[in-house]
């Protein structure tokens, strides 16, 4: 049995992914043109909403803008939902968490939707109930879990996506399943750690309003507060910059996102059930198993955060893009910024980068998409495997900072109709014993 483990040791200890890192280390003058590294896994899932003004631009841009380099794709059928079909009851809120509105709030809220015309979402607050009962209902986290063992009709699943994102040896992993091994076994535990507990969903919603019907609700409940100061000097002021707010305000359009974030439950219990009950690979084909992973209730998916993203749209004589493009630009940066900021509030949704050079520079292929403007700090780790559980770890090396007007605009269409740049990766300051390849990871 001591065999056995530091057989599947060393299996984790020459997988690609570290011995990439271990060669680029030993080049360290030159560039890693590519590391192989293990990320996190991404499904995208979009809220469909009712109509607004260019609805078919914002929702042709969503879908067709590139994916999150940064992550795995983990894209499943499921890709929209009409959150029209699910009801929020009082005691869904209760549940939940969620206190009525007061009197003030509820009267505030009403007269700030009458004036926008429905833009402002009255149902914000409701939405991660929404969302959650959408997921149970569609059993989203099972479909997840079943995409990782590339499940197939039959219910059978194999363990080659985890082996080819894991750089694991699938086929050893799949034996040592059969022999009835699988709790305990390093490889498997390690992927559960590295893979499968780092898969995420981000539900978008997404609004493309006109400036001046908010502005001129803002400017509307501005007036009445105003006109509830007893002093006419003090009142005539606040109107005034009421009347200017709206002036500056009021101009084009905006894009309106909100990102809800999950992330995939995955522990000891989970994994153990799931190996032992129903795991099955084609040559043990069950329909008792089949069933009964289709109906369980074991997989879910937890609600870590939401956050939004606001993009100013304006049409100018000057522009040379179409306004269609414009609108699609704005929405797919706006999309970009709200992810952005996902990452930065929540550290378990923070993405891992390989150094691109180190010396005489140090440089790594993010920037502004990322929401890099400069001076923002960087942990750098070193990927590595702990000797008492033969399981992956990250030790930090030191820390790195952007340099100031060196970070690279690698946002979408970047350059297109506006001033080039040379630079082809964001530079950082701050260490000279990094090495291409070793990965680094922001900092709040």
């Amino acid at each position: 049995m001591k065999t056995f483990f530091l057989m599947m040791a060393l299996s984790i200890a020459f997988s690609p992914s570290l011995v990439a890192q271990k060669k680029a280390k030993k080049a360290k003058k030159g560039a890693v043109k590519t590391v192989k590294y293990r990320r996190s896994s991404l499904h995208t899932l979009l809220i469909g909403t009712d109509d607004f003004p260019r609805k078919e631009t914002v929702i042709k841009a969503y879908n067709e803008a590139p994916f999150p380099d940064k992550y795995n794709n983990h894209t499943i059928s499921e890709k929209l939902f009409n959150p029209n079909d699910y009801t929020v009851t009082e005691a869904d809120r209760e549940a939940a968490g969620l206190k009525k509105d007061s009197k003030l709030g509820a009267l505030a809220k009403g007269a700030v939707s009458t004036a926008t015309a429905g833009i402002v979402d009255e149902n914000a607050a409701d939405m991660p109930i929404i969302i959650d009962k959408y997921l149970k209902d569609k059993k989203i986290a099972n479909k997840l879990v079943a995409k990782w063992f590339n499940r197939q009709e039959d219910g059978s699943f194999d363990m080659d996506l985890i082996g080819e994102r894991g750089q694991y040896n699938a086929s050893e992993m799949e034996a040592n399943i059969a022999k009835g091994s699988a709790r305990g076994v390093t490889s498997l535990k390690d992927a559960g750690v590295e893979l499968i507990n780092n898969t995420f969903l981000v539900v978008t919603k997404l609004k493309f309003v006109s400036n001046e019907v908010v502005a001129a609700a803002i400017k509307e409940a501005a007036l009445i507060a105003a006109g509830k100061i007893a002093l006419p000097p003090a009142r005539l002021a606040a109107e005034k910059a009421a009347e200017e707010a709206y002036k500056k305000g009021k101009e084009g359009y905006s894009v309106w996102t909100t990102a809800y974030l999950y992330q995939l439950k995955w522990n000891d219990e989970i994994e153990a059930t799931f190996y032992n009950d129903l795991w099955m690979n084609s040559a043990t084909v069950d329909p008792a198993k089949k069933a009964a992973f289709d109906n369980s209730d074991l997989f879910e998916l937890e609600f870590i955060g939401e956050e939004k993203a606001t993009s100013l749209v304006t049409f100018s004589l000057k522009e040379k893009r179409t306004e269609e493009q414009i609108v699609s630009l704005a929405t797919v940066r706006n999309i970009d910024a709200v992810y952005a900021k996902l990452q930065k509030k929540y550290d378990v949704f923070k993405t891992k980068t390989p150094l691109a050079t180190a010396q005489p520079t140090i440089t790594a292929l993010i920037g502004k998409k990322e929401g890099l403007v400069g001076g923002e700090q960087f942990e750098v780790l070193e990927q590595s495997i702990d000797k008492k559980t033969g399981l992956t770890v990250y030790k930090s090396k030191g820390k790195i900072t952007v340099e100031k007007d060196k970070v690279w605009d690698n946002r979408h269409n970047a350059g297109e109709g506006g001033a080039e740049t040379d630079l082809k990766a964001t530079t950082f300051k701050g260490g000279k014993k990094y090495y291409p390849g070793i990965l680094i990871r922001q900092i709040k």
